[in-house]
């Protein structure tokens, strides 16, 4: 029997993995139970079509390559399978790593890119690697759940409701959420990355029907964080991206600002966040993205007293960026690729 893993990418506790019997009618499908935060186990509908040719088992815990350790079991518990599911960057395929699979047929991922996959590699040995293209209509729902974590850490919502829930009180909340309505409106928006432009600073705002200067290019990387209230990162991860701010960008932001990231984990230097925080440097982080995901329990993003003793706020959700329409449809997308593997069709979203 062949096998596929699937390694779903949400920030909780189990990784899929299905196995391909190909002509082998009388597959074994073994499920063991995952859930998204106490919820139900929302993927293996999405495959269920396939059932007479895959079996399904899981995975408990994430395995960085970037460590010898982890990359050597990683390598042991892949070597079998045939058709791989990276969600997002989470565990990059290097040719090291990608050389050490001999039975990998099939690279799947979602969205349209993924840096962490060594795709040229994956086609000098005929491995196909597909992606996902398609989005639910509206508002991106990372763009929902930043602004979900600006304004929840701007005006204290995790803290006020562990107060309420307490007995405690707070005042009129009214005229609080009027101006938070004239504030996200009417904010300066100034952005920074390696080669931005003012020019492709407008493009961006012409693709979005706004006049041209609505986001001002900041061509000096410390005088962006020096300026900035809040901090909002949305960058891809790569080599050249990890620790794009680190403890010299965190040391000259305003004590009120605040540092918001829901794009990936390795972005934000970890020790000199925390280091930050603690120390109560700045206002607060909003963290949806984190290294490594799931979060160990022992973290000190779990255990440390936040708000307190001089120490920084914090507000915390477990890679919860993109929404439940979004996952649902990559795994559309997804199992339709697997399917039309299996089938000896083209697939779709070729990154190779």
């Amino acid at each position: 029997m062949r096998t596929i893993t699937i390694r779903p990418e949400l920030g909780f506790n189990y990784h899929l993995k299905l196995s391909l019997a190909c002509q082998i009618t009388s597959a074994l499908r073994t499920i063991t139970p995952w859930t998204t935060c106490g919820g139900p186990n929302i993927s293996p509908s999405h495959f269920a079509h396939l059932e007479s040719r895959i079996s399904i088992s899981y995975f408990p815990e994430t395995l960085d390559p970037r460590d010898e350790r982890q990359r050597a079991l990683l390598i042991e518990r892949l070597q079998p399978f045939d058709v791989i599911l990276a969600m997002r960057e989470r565990t990059p395929f290097s040719k090291e790593t990608l050389s050490a699979l001999p039975n990998l047929k099939l690279l799947l991922t979602t969205g349209t890119r993924n840096l962490a996959l060594d795709v040229q590699y994956c086609a000098s040995r005929g491995i196909p690697v597909a992606g996902t293209g398609g989005r639910p209509a509206g508002v991106h729902s990372t763009v929902q759940h930043t602004w979900a974590l600006i304004l929840g850490l701007a005006r204290h919502v995790a803290r006020d409701d562990a107060a309420v829930k307490r007995g405690e009180w707070q005042g009129s909340l009214g005229s609080q959420v009027g101006r938070i309505a004239v504030v996200a409106f009417e904010m300066k928006v100034i952005a920074w990355s390696t080669n931005l432009t003012q020019e492709k600073a407008d493009e961006q705002a012409a693709a979005l029907g706004l006049p041209a200067g609505s986001f001002q290019a900041v061509r000096d990387k410390a005088e962006f964080f020096r300026s900035a209230d809040v901090v909002s990162l949305h960058s891809v991860l790569s080599e050249r991206s990890r620790g794009i701010v680190g403890a010299a960008e965190l040391e000259v932001m305003k004590p009120t600002a605040i540092l918001v990231n829901t794009s990936r984990g390795p972005l934000v230097e970890e020790k000199a966040l925390l280091e930050t925080l603690n120390a109560g440097r700045i206002r607060g982080a909003a963290l949806d993205v984190f290294e490594p995901e799931p979060l160990p329990k022992d973290s000190p993003w779990r255990t440390t007293a936040w708000g307190q003793d001089g120490r920084s706020e914090v507000v915390l959700s477990p890679h919860m960026g993109y929404g439940d329409e979004q996952i649902h449809g990559w795994y559309d997308e997804v199992a339709s690729n697997l399917e039309r593997w299996l089938n000896g069709e083209e697939l779709n979203t070729r990154m190779n």
